[in-house]
């Protein structure tokens, strides 16, 4: 069972009327399931019942000696299961027998979805990838909803990857949410700079390691402006992976 609560909520006081469409935003680093069941991650993600979720570090039939309580699990269908919710995934790398990558949870339909892969700079670590999905929602609207999980390696090799991240979504027509473990601080230049148009949907608390936070380095953005508010943020503090999962309560105009 976990043991978890919010903390340093941050939030944004709307206006009564024309109120748009609530969504309730998860991002959550599994840290390959090494420090929880698939169990009771699925039971935190249910425990706050969002719309959709971003998933970093996934794995599917890969056989870990760090985790062998989990070899040959396919996480993203045994947690759509458990959860009730649609799954998307994308491979980013071959894995210990099996796959390693990214992956959304969704209450709502997947109008569709599709792998942007990434650059792989000198000096990367591995490949790595966008997963995007355009989502129906019940009243009509639709939106682009992207996982993503940048390279650790260095600030350079982040920099030309979300470079690329703006690239892919440039011309986008709906409006997009992208969540993920961007591997980089706030004041960082893949994130200050090259984040910079931009808005954050996720408090300020710091995401990492879980047992004891000391940098921040999980986020939600989206953009444009005029399509989006953020009502509530929130980083819970639950130790089921070396992140802790950033979650957003925000409104679609």
């Amino acid at each position: 069972m976990f043991t978890g609560f919010g903390f340093n909520s941050l939030k944004v006081v709307g206006q009564a009327a024309n109120s748009g469409y609530p969504l309730k935003v998860l991002c959550y680093n599994l840290r390959f399931g090494e420090l929880a069941t698939l169990e009771e991650l699925a039971e935190f993600i249910k425990s706050e019942n969002p719309d959709i979720v971003a998933l970093q570090e996934v794995d599917v039939k890969t056989k870990r000696e760090r985790a062998s309580h989990q070899n040959g699990k396919d996480f993203i269908t045994e947690l759509g299961c458990r959860t009730g919710m649609l799954t998307s995934y994308a491979r980013t790398i071959d894995y210990a027998g099996g796959y390693y990558g990214i992956g959304i949870l969704s209450k709502y339909p997947f109008e569709k979805t599709r792998k942007v892969v990434l650059p792989i700079p000198e000096k990367s670590n591995e490949q790595r990838a966008l997963l995007l999905a355009d989502i129906e929602l019940p009243d009509g609207k639709m939106f682009t909803f992207v996982s993503t999980h940048l390279d650790h390696s260095s600030s350079e090799v982040r920099i030309i990857q979300v470079n690329a991240l703006n690239k892919a979504l440039k011309k986008n027509k709906l409006p997009v949410i992208v969540a993920g473990d961007f591997n980089g601080r706030p004041d960082s230049p893949e994130i200050s700079e090259g984040m910079k148009e931009w808005l954050q949907a996720c408090s300020p608390d710091f995401t990492i390691p879980s047992d004891k936070p000391r940098s921040k380095i999980d986020y939600i953005f989206y953009k444009p402006a005029k399509n989006w508010k953020t009502i509530n943020a929130y980083t819970s503090k639950i130790t089921l992976s070396d992140h802790l999962p950033v979650i957003a309560e925000i409104e679609l105009f």
